[in-house]
């Protein structure tokens, strides 16, 4: 018995192994691999017979890899075929159609005349139970009364849907509900219309309306009806006027086109209200100094120049593999172009001290200017007989960053232009005394040698005494021994009394501490009671005062606390 079952399990393990094998793919090897290409190779250029599905027909060797694979899921078998990419005939036969949908309602032809066995015990109907019934319920049923039986409802039989009939969101919809809708406005409209003729009618029969005017509204009427639907980017459309705000300008300012009247100036375009051109181009003014420069000129200003060189850098960049997009990596590319700018310079210094120092000439770079060189120079300048500047450029003067010739309180030279024994002051009134104000040519006339700076003037100088004689001296020296003799008596005074109210000071202090320690015994005996009771019958402190502890009851805490780390702590209580 046990060997007969050996051998049905290991026969049964050997077929599993074959079904596992013959479903699992096996690994090709490098020889088989290279084979394949080889045989796929010759099919494309017609030398072997092309490949050929279960139905006998040849497969064309130019199809992709991608289309002749068969879904894991379909075939996996993984036989040569092509039978997934035609129509599934026998998946399609099993969904429903197009247009298919449940039934509602109630059967129309067939009206019962009796009640039937098995039917709705309320209604009548055979397509549901009593329990289902949604009719309201009689106070005696078709069952027994036999007559007003409800008609059968549709039955509805389980419509299989594929994949896009699931997803249809007008599957089931009844185009004759948007008929309904249609029909519905068409009232409203011709209702409308009726009133406006009527309305004509009697505007006509009173006088009040010209015939020859009628037409006319009628158009304008119709032109108002649909100039809400015209929205125009750029336009404030309306049936009456038409306001164009595209490119409108200051009536104020200059327009374009009289800037230059010479008619081979720039181009002005009347419908855009556009000069892109310079206007001023023929008459040789600089662009920086004219009022207007043509639109162009605001186009290339600001960011413009450094967006377009960021722009040819990424095309650049892309052209030698780099992944960078202005739009799509602004950050990426603006890193990359700033190191490349770096590394561009180190570049230049590099080969720059490589070249000097292969050839040398270093001495010519570091030769001073050449204004400096010959003592002259060409640029023109050209001045007038007060020193004004006519025609060319003047060398700037070097200034400092921090605030030049600002002139406060009326002064007409500003602090530290003038020095006088080691204190400035200023020129124009002879003050020493900062931010004063100006005095003038009273000032200059006045003596300014006794004043000091601002910070020493607050400090006003001591009248000089005049000399005392002997007796005076005398008379101060006695008065003196007599204060200090004064100051030893009040001092023994006040050693006696300290010394009394210190020693009335401890004593209080002891009587205080020795209270707060018989308050600190029964604060613990008190506790040491609470902890003993249940916790559910412990009383409550929430109507204690609460006020901070004195020195001598934090005193007694220390001294009454119990440290679990003190050697002598078992001895406390004997």
């Amino acid at each position: 018995m046990a060997e007969q079952t050996t051998t049905t399990t290991t026969a049964t393990a050997t077929a599993t192994e074959g079904i596992v094998g013959l479903d699992e793919p096996k690994k090709m090897t490098r020889e088989d691999w290279r084979k394949k290409k080889e045989l796929e190779e010759q099919r494309k250029l017609g030398n072997a017979p092309a490949e050929v599905d279960e139905e006998g027909k040849d497969i064309n060797p130019h199809i992709p890899q991608y289309i002749s694979s068969v879904p894991w899921y379909i075939d996996p078998s993984k036989r040569p075929t092509l039978k997934h990419q035609r129509p599934q005939t026998e998946i399609q036969e099993q969904y429903a159609n197009i247009g298919e949908w449940y039934k509602r309602g109630v059967q129309e032809n067939a009206v019962p005349t009796k009640f039937r066995k098995g039917a709705c015990e309320n209604c009548g109907a055979t397509t549901h139970k009593k329990k289902d019934c949604l009719e309201r319920p009689r106070k005696v049923g078709a069952k027994f009364t036999g007559t007003n039986l409800a008609p059968d409802e549709h039955t509805q039989v389980q419509i299989e849907l594929d994949y896009d009939g699931k997803r249809d969101r007008w599957n089931g919809y009844d185009p004759e509900e948007h008929q309904r809708i249609v029909e519905e406005y068409a009232k409203v409209d011709l209702a409308k219309r009726t009133l406006k003729a009527q309305k004509l009618q009697d505007e006509l029969a009173s006088g009040k309306l010209d015939p020859t005017e009628r037409e006319h509204d009628s158009e304008d009427e119709d032109e108002d009806k649909y100039a809400d639907d015209i929205d125009m980017p750029g336009q404030n459309f309306d049936s009456k006027r038409r306001i164009t705000v595209r490119n409108l300008r200051i009536r104020e300012d200059t327009a374009k086109y009289l800037r230059n009247l010479d008619p081979n100036s720039a181009y002005y375009d009347p419908k855009t209200r556009a000069m892109r051109e310079n206007p001023y181009s023929n008459t040789g003014m600089n662009p920086d100094e004219v009022g207007y420069a043509g639109d162009n000129f605001a186009r290339y200003t600001g960011d413009t120049i450094t967006m377009a060189q960021t722009q040819l850098f990424a095309w650049e960049a892309y052209e030698r593999g780099s992944e960078v997009h202005l739009q799509a990596d602004p950050t990426k590319l603006e890193l990359l172009h700033k190191s490349f700018k770096v590394k561009k310079e180190d570049f230049k210094e590099t080969q720059r001290d490589g070249i000097l120092e292969k050839y040398g000439g270093e001495e010519h770079l570091n030769a001073p200017p050449r204004e400096l060189l010959l003592a002259q120079t060409e640029d023109y300048v050209e001045y007038s007989r007060h020193g004004a500047v006519l025609k060319g450029l003047e060398r700037a003067v070097a200034r400092s960053k921090y605030e030049e010739d600002v002139l406060i309180n009326n002064h007409t030279c500003i602090w530290g232009s003038f020095w006088k024994d080691g204190c400035w002051g200023y020129k124009c009134c002879r003050s020493m005394v900062k931010q004063s104000y100006c005095t003038g040519e009273a000032g200059v006339g006045i003596s300014n040698s006794d004043c000091v700076p601002f910070e020493e003037g607050l400090v006003e100088p001591e009248e000089e005494e005049p000399p005392k004689t002997l007796l005076e001296m005398h008379r101060d020296k006695m008065m003196k021994e007599k204060k200090k003799k004064k100051k030893k008596k009040n001092k023994k005074n006040k050693k006696h009394s300290s010394d009394s109210s210190d020693s009335e000071d401890e004593e209080k202090k002891k009587e205080k501490l020795k209270k707060a320690l018989e308050a600190e015994d029964k604060r613990m005996k008190h506790i040491e009671a609470i902890m003993q009771l249940d916790e559910r019958k412990r009383p409550y402190n929430s109507l204690i005062e609460v006020k901070a502890p004195t020195e001598e009851e934090m005193e007694a805490f220390r001294m009454k606390r119990c440290r679990p780390d003190d050697p002598m702590a078992s001895f406390l209580g004997q």
